[in-house]
């Protein structure tokens, strides 16, 4: 699997690279800045990049928006953002989209190597992942006054997990509840959303996401 690797901090970088090598990766880029991330995800067309939110030149949001530019040019680039930060904006814009695939985990949440290339696998794949404290930042915002404010707690439970790629099997067991009650549950979700149904989690995800944006 072909890998863009963009960070800033040169240990942290060096480390990602023997990491992912480590675990069969092959790393065809590694870089510091975000005209040079822009650059190497769009000549390499990694099967996936893995991008810190905030690199050179200004140090704030331009590592997320050039893997927004680059999915402008390359439909479907699977980007997973490693960062520090939520930086809601272009968040929200980046796994609104619906092209390929996409992730979002924070820095100090990663534990151990299994579950980080078990993750860049899944955007590879065109999955999504994202860390539940991502999701609950970026529902958090959209709530007072808008139809998200429709949803029961429980429901916005679903959802939260909904959000994080998890099937209906896993919400089930991780709000000790059936199956049955998990559809249920995302029914009254999409209607009180307008959104339609897919079973496709990952559009799912995606569709909610980019309601919100809106």
């Amino acid at each position: 699997m072909r890998v863009v690797i963009a960070e800033d901090l040169f240990l942290l970088r060096e480390g990602l690279v023997r990491l992912l090598e480590a675990h069969g990766f092959e790393i065809v880029a590694a870089v510091g800045t975000a005209p040079e991330l822009l650059t190497a995800l769009i000549q390499h067309r990694p099967d996936v990049g893995i991008v810190d939110v905030r690199l050179p030149p200004t140090h704030t949001d331009d590592g997320l928006r050039a893997a927004i530019e680059a999915r402008g040019e390359v439909p479907g680039l699977p980007v997973l953002v490693l960062s520090q930060y939520v930086e809601q904006l272009y968040a929200r814009e980046l796994l609104a989209d619906q092209a390929g695939g996409v992730g979002y985990l924070l820095k100090d949440r990663v534990f151990n190597d299994e579950a980080f290339t078990g993750a860049i696998r899944t955007v590879a794949a065109g999955g999504t992942v994202l860390d539940p404290e991502v999701v609950q930042k970026l529902l958090s915002k959209h709530t007072d006054g808008k139809p998200i404010a429709r949803l029961t707690p429980r429901e916005r439970e679903v959802l939260a997990l909904m959000a994080e790629g998890r099937s209906n099997a896993a919400i089930a067991q991780r709000l000790h509840i059936t199956e049955k009650a998990v559809s249920k549950h995302a029914a009254g979700i999409f209607a009180k959303l307008d959104l339609a149904q897919s079973d496709d989690d990952n559009r799912r995800v995606l569709a909610v996401l980019a309601y919100l944006e809106t």
